[in-house]
């Protein structure tokens, strides 16, 4: 199983090398936390995070 990594620019949770989020490659081993966004346009959690895009996304990165 690979092993699960998040975004440091955009938080989304990812095992791929580059967040297919933002295209960024600063990713981070270190999270914790985690939030499922289905419908992010009627997400209240959504909004108050800046979350545009469905996904898996950790509440913190360091």
């Amino acid at each position: 199983m690979a092993r699960e990594m998040a975004c440091r620019k955009c938080k989304h949770v990812t095992t791929l090398k580059v967040c297919p989020n933002c295209k960024s490659s600063d990713l981070t081993p270190d999270w914790n936390g985690v939030v499922l966004v289905v419908d992010p346009t009627n997400s209240e959690i959504s909004k108050t995070l800046g979350i545009t895009t469905k996904g898996k996304y950790a509440i913190k990165v360091t």
